[in-house]
């Protein structure tokens, strides 16, 4: 083993560690399609045994899995860090915090939103849709719509036909160039503005806007 390739040992938690190894498989299948990354090369970015891969996650599949998880789904306290006041300042920091959670992120998130190198995967779609609704339910809650509202699914698949709108969006600034931060950032906060004050009371019959 050469010295570039051997681990470079930190100490660290286990919850550290594990949270390194996590980051470093999210950059490289971010980097590389799916098939071009090992295990090999996730602990040699990592500093890590190739062995402690497997006990933290198990397969590179797994671990591919949970990446794709995470990078596409809104975590809870995302709607715990917005500010309280109008549902304009509130649509205005939802959309700031997802498009400083993609900035960080870099290329996973693009490759999240279309896996190459697996081919088509049933698992792969399911965990895709499964974050779609879960991350709907997220910016349900952050516009104020309570969980026992008798339209939250219909509510639910106007978000996640709009998170459509935000991955096409999310593609011209950070592949095409053809938008900046700046203009995607008005595109999805107008636009989530007008969906939940005057779509989403058009679909319960409302005739006052939330």
């Amino acid at each position: 083993m050469t010295t570039d390739s051997a681990p470079r040992w930190r100490r660290l938690e286990p919850d550290e560690r594990r949270e390194q190894i996590f980051a470093c498989a999210a950059e490289l299948f971010g980097e590389r399609p799916y098939a071009e990354v090992s295990t090999s090369d996730i602990a040699a970015r990592a500093g890590v045994a190739r062995g402690l891969i497997n006990h933290y996650f198990g397969t590179k599949r797994e671990l591919y899995l949970a990446v794709i998880r995470r990078a596409m789904t809104v975590p809870h306290f995302a709607v715990e860090l917005l500010p309280e006041g109008s549902l304009e300042k509130r649509t205005h920091a939802a959309v700031d915090w997802f498009l400083n959670m993609v900035t960080k992120q870099g290329k996973m998130w693009l490759a999240a939103i279309a896996p190459e190198g697996i081919g088509r995967d049933a698992e792969v779609e399911q965990i895709l849709a499964e974050a779609d609704r879960e991350s709907a339910d997220r910016v349900l809650e952050a516009v104020g719509i309570a969980p026992d509202n008798k339209h939250w699914d219909e509510l639910n698949a106007l978000i996640r036909a709009y998170g459509g709108m935000v991955k096409a969006a999310g593609r011209e600034w950070l592949v095409r160039g053809a938008l900046n931060r700046d203009q995607v950032h008005a595109l999805l906060s107008k636009s989530l503005h007008t969906l939940v004050a005057e779509v989403f009371p058009a679909v319960q019959n409302e005739t006052t806007p939330p």
